[in-house]
């Protein structure tokens, strides 16, 4: 599994997504402008001292992330824009769950080009989202339960 996180703004969150794919055995990839320095301690400790064991792949642009992965890998869009729910995605065990920024979400471009590859996690009316990083963690883990795929001898399959 892959977690993609386009031009995320807030360290704590890329660090707390980083353990998660740690914990998982997933790759991390970071997406255009960062908000923050990758080096920064603030990241480092949101990741612990998990930090140096992570897969991590930095990517320029959209397009520069596409241009490094087979032209028909599954990719996997969420917002709270989205229609369909995050339960029905076609995951795989290869898929890439791609997320926007945290004050922006994704690209508009994105929307249109990747419309029917949009999903979102059902919440009520009292919040407009939720954490970034509690959003990938509820669909990192869903898409791993769905495909069984987890490289974690601590996780019964």
């Amino acid at each position: 599994m892959h977690i993609v996180l386009i031009e995320p703004e807030i360290h704590w969150n890329t660090g707390n997504i980083g353990r998660t794919c740690i914990a998982t055995g997933s790759t991390l990839h970071l997406v255009g402008k960062l908000g923050f320095s990758i080096e920064d301690k603030e990241v480092k400790r949101a990741g612990l001292d998990y930090w140096p064991k992570i897969r991590l792949s930095v990517h320029q642009s959209f397009e520069q992330f596409l241009s490094g992965i087979a032209p028909d890998a599954p990719l996997l869009f969420f917002s709270t824009k989205a229609k369909k729910l995050f339960w029905d995605a076609p995951y795989r065990p290869d898929s890439y769950l791609i997320f926007g920024s945290e004050t922006k979400g994704l690209p508009k471009e994105l929307y249109e080009r990747y419309a029917n590859r949009m999903y979102r996690i059902p919440i009520t009316d009292d919040v407009r989202s939720l954490n970034l990083s509690t959003a990938a963690g509820v669909v990192l883990y869903e898409a791993l339960r769905q495909t069984r795929s987890v490289q974690c001898p601590k996780i019964p399959r």
